[in-house]
């Protein structure tokens, strides 16, 4: 089976997709990279996180996200 670390996540936010990690608590997270465009305010990529409120805010993994081995693709 493939070790799904935080590596392989990022592998997957950078070609447009989405991850969660198999331990988190909340229903429908899931962390997205934002690529700004010419009407963006933002300058550079960044990652968002969709929280369980439904609201979609950036996104900087701890150092147990960074660490864990637990990231699944979403839809």
């Amino acid at each position: 089976m493939e070790e799904t670390d935080f590596g392989w996540a990022l592998r997957i936010a950078k070609r447009g997709g989405k991850f969660e990690r198999s331990g988190w608590n909340g229903k429908g997270m899931y962390v997205a990279m934002q690529v700004p465009d010419a009407n963006s305010k933002m300058g550079r990529p960044y990652l968002y996180i969709k929280s369980v409120d439904g609201l979609l805010v950036p996104w900087a993994p701890s150092q147990t996200d960074i660490l864990a081995n637990d990231y699944v693709e979403v839809d």
